[in-house]
């Protein structure tokens, strides 16, 4: 119950500073009513008026103690009500509230000058006592100074514990705005890494279907066994085909659990089956020392860098010779693909121009460098190196 009704008056800050000021007001005109001979208007008024200003306690604080200060001297100079009255402990509402909502470059020296109003004020009217030092007696300056330190104490350490609380809740919600971009980035990654890696598996597998259909048209008439070894081998390439690109959907489905591994250098050997399927004559190399400093996002671009490398040969050279070298170590991996030129009278196959482009990404992922162009012989020459020394988050060409 009390954390309840704590939460009600903190959403409402304007009741409360009412609640305060109105109600400590009524309570200290009502004190004074009491006393005997009785006050008169003016004075009861004077004495009740001092605790008003803290009806805008948050908004202008020092405009409330510099008027709670001022409204105390006049009264303590007047002397409206006989006999003794309490020093000038409601100023230390008003100490508070300027220390709670103001720095101490303000605060300070304004909680210097009410102090010092209040005590000239409190001599002048002859109320001023002068006991043993170190007395806490009502009037006194051990007793003023004692208590308008403490009053500013509390409120500056309230000013920064809310100081610090809105900092908090600051970083907190730039931390939630990073973690949202972040994620939205890290989405957008992943699905252009999916995109691109579909791409690779439809050109690769789409390409040699393309090529070994037109071998089996070409033998058809001629020699059906091999036309239809040929469509074998087209079928055995759609299948393929079709495993990689349901375990690249199921990705964005989040159903990886029943997907396949990513593919990585350990699965050349397939794409190489894949390149010599379609008539190829590939030789493989690779130059691998155990306990290669490679992770695994490099391990799968060098797998898709590879498997594009292929697909274009298969689909701009046709059957020809092809060296594959992948060499790897502590810096990283050097891929080199190079194949002879085109048989004469070769179609090759229209591509979506988006290979290389693509292969350029996934080096560059690795702060490492492409080279690609024709070889001496006529052929082409593709050169890869990826390095671990300083990758960037897009791993695997993401």
């Amino acid at each position: 119950m009390p954390q309840a009704a704590q939460r009600w008056f903190a959403a409402r800050p304007h009741l409360t500073d009412v609640a305060l000021g109105g109600g400590l007001t009524l309570f200290d005109m009502v004190t004074v009513l009491d006393r005997s001979p009785a006050p008169n208007g003016r004075g009861l008024a004077l004495w009740g008026a001092q605790t008003v200003p803290l009806l805008w306690r948050r908004t202008r604080p020092r405009t409330v103690l510099a008027a709670m200060t001022g409204l105390y001297v006049v009264f303590q100079v007047l002397g409206p009500i006989p006999g003794k009255i309490p020093g000038p402990f409601l100023l230390m509402l008003g100490v508070y509230a300027l220390a709670r909502y103001e720095p101490a470059a303000v605060s300070l020296p304004g909680t210097l000058l009410c102090l010092a109003s209040a005590m000239a004020a409190d001599a002048v009217g002859g109320h001023w006592q002068t006991p043993a030092l170190g007395s806490l007696e009502p009037i006194s300056a051990t007793t003023f100074v004692f208590f308008f330190a403490l009053a500013w104490t509390l409120g500056h350490g309230r000013r920064r514990i809310g100081a610090d609380a809105d900092r908090l809740r600051d970083l907190n919600q730039r931390l939630r705005a990073e973690q949202e971009i972040n994620a939205r980035q890290a989405a957008v990654a992943e699905r252009a890494r999916i995109a691109r890696d579909l791409h690779d598996v439809v050109a690769h597998h789409v390409s040699a279907i393309a090529v070994q259909a037109r071998a089996a048209q070409d033998v058809m008439d001629d020699d059906p066994p091999l036309a239809a070894e040929g469509v074998e081998l087209i079928a055995r390439t759609a299948d393929t085909a079709l495993v990689e690109m349901r375990r690249l959907l199921g990705l964005l489905s989040f159903r990886e659990r029943e997907l396949a591994p990513e593919p990585s250098l350990e699965h050349l050997d397939q794409l190489v089956e894949a390149a010599r399927s379609a008539g190829c004559r590939v030789a493989y190399v690779p130059e691998i020392r155990a306990g290669t400093g490679a992770s695994a996002g490099m391990r799968v671009s060098a797998y898709r860098i590879v498997q594009e490398a292929l697909t274009n040969v298969v689909r701009h050279a046709g059957p020809v010779d092809v060296l594959v070298t992948v060499r790897g170590g502590d810096a990283g991996l050097v891929i080199e693909v190079r194949n002879g030129p085109a048989a004469p009278g070769h179609r090759s196959v229209t591509g979506s121009g988006r290979g290389l482009i693509g292969m350029r990404e996934r080096v560059a992922a690795f702060d490492g460098a492409l080279t690609a162009g024709p070889g001496e012989d006529g052929g082409w020459r593709l050169r890869a190196v990826l390095s671990e020394k300083a990758p960037r988050s897009a791993e695997a060409g993401g």
